[in-house]
């Protein structure tokens, strides 16, 4: 028996006995290079609508050639009036290792002006990869969750979106993805958050628990481990190596802002050098208060509007508040809670306490 197959057994016993420890799994921090999900997109036509299809010229173009391969020729200049037929797309995600015969959920989108697919089937449809080869084959009747009404004076309601629908397991797989997982003496796991310190630690919890030199970090996010080349003995190894228990390093102080929502999220590790803040708002507020001026009954003249614009300006009170040295998130919450300010006043101070200098963290605005 090799060196890595013991240290898979005996490895194996000690997380049996181990007790629970408060970290993250490394499945839970990586992904193993080489085993990914692949896209799958594909063009077909969705039949037997209750006549909310669609009129597209690509539609028709589409339903002649289908025609032609059945040996049915329509004639030139002749319109099938294809209300009942929707141009579509599928698309589809193949998992790692996924075999031929195993079946996928698919999505179907209009690609026309069908107004519904519900009710609709979609025909025998390719889809492809992006190498241009053709790894599923999908047909089924859709499951639409939105529907739409119309009445004769052009009113019309809609509930979620009746253009699209899905078709579980609606793909057969017929092509496999090669992968490079059974090659090579390594298997390289990439941190899903790059961290210099978290791939540290991953090569010191893999070292310290299959023995030195079993495991090195390339950079901030690849981490190599030595790997036995028997398949069987690869997926045991990687079922250890993916329980193995890890502390992640802590995230570099942040601050987000969502301007569109006023949503802000301030990082644990964010911190304010002393400062001193004021925010007031300034409201003014324009009126027009049209008034009629109208001549008596025997005075002659022609009745007319006069403007009556009213300007007022209202200045609200502007506390200042003041942070002392090194002040943490607990600090700085009530700090703003005591102030009461709105979010868009607490967006402007953190903006200017980062073109201060003394917002001691990355400030992201998305």
């Amino acid at each position: 028996m090799s060196m890595l197959k013991s240290l898979v057994v005996v490895f194996s016993l000690a997380m049996m006995a181990a007790g629970p420890v408060l970290a993250d799994r490394l499945k839970d921090l990586a992904r193993i290079q080489g085993v990914r999900n692949n896209q799958l997109v594909g063009y077909g036509l969705v039949v037997g609508l209750d006549g909310t299809g669609d009129k597209a010229p690509f539609t028709n173009q589409t339903f002649r050639n289908m025609m032609n391969q059945f040996g049915v020729t329509i004639p030139e200049g002749t319109n099938p009036n294809l209300a009942n037929v929707a141009a579509v797309t599928v698309h589809a995600t193949l998992p790692p290792f996924a075999k031929p015969g195993q079946e996928l959920d698919i999505t179907v989108s209009s690609i026309g002006n069908a107004d519904s697919l519900r009710g609709g089937s979609l025909l025998m449809t390719p889809l492809k990869g992006a190498d241009g080869q053709v790894y599923a084959m999908a047909q089924g009747s859709l499951v639409v969750g939105g529907f739409g009404a119309s009445g004769a004076d052009g009113s019309r309601i809609t509930v979620n979106v009746p253009s699209v629908g899905r078709i579980p397991n609606g793909a057969t797989i017929e092509r496999e993805v090669i992968s490079s997982f059974q090659q090579g003496d390594t298997i390289t796991f990439n941190l899903l958050r790059p961290d210099f310190t978290t791939a540290r630690r991953v090569v010191e919890v893999v070292n310290g628990t299959l023995g030195p030199d079993m495991a090195y970090a390339h950079d901030a996010t690849s981490v190599s481990v030595r790997a036995p080349r028997d398949p069987s003995q690869r997926v045991s190894f990687l079922s250890i190596l993916e329980n193995l228990e890890v502390d992640p390093a802590e995230d570099a102080a942040k601050v987000v802002i969502n301007s569109r929502t006023g949503t802000i999220v301030v990082g644990q590790n964010v911190k304010v050098s002393p400062a001193a803040i004021t925010h007031g708002n300034l409201t003014v507020t324009i009126e027009e208060n049209p008034e009629v001026s109208q001549p008596g009954a025997f005075a002659g003249g022609d009745t007319a509007i006069t403007q009556n614009t009213q300007i007022a300006i209202t200045e609200e009170p502007a506390r200042m508040f003041q942070f002392g040295p090194a002040t943490t998130l607990n600090d700085i919450v009530q700090a703003v809670n005591q102030v009461g300010a709105a979010p868009g006043d607490v967006m402007a101070v953190l903006e200017a306490l980062k073109q201060a200098g003394a917002l001691r963290a990355q400030l992201i605005v998305i």
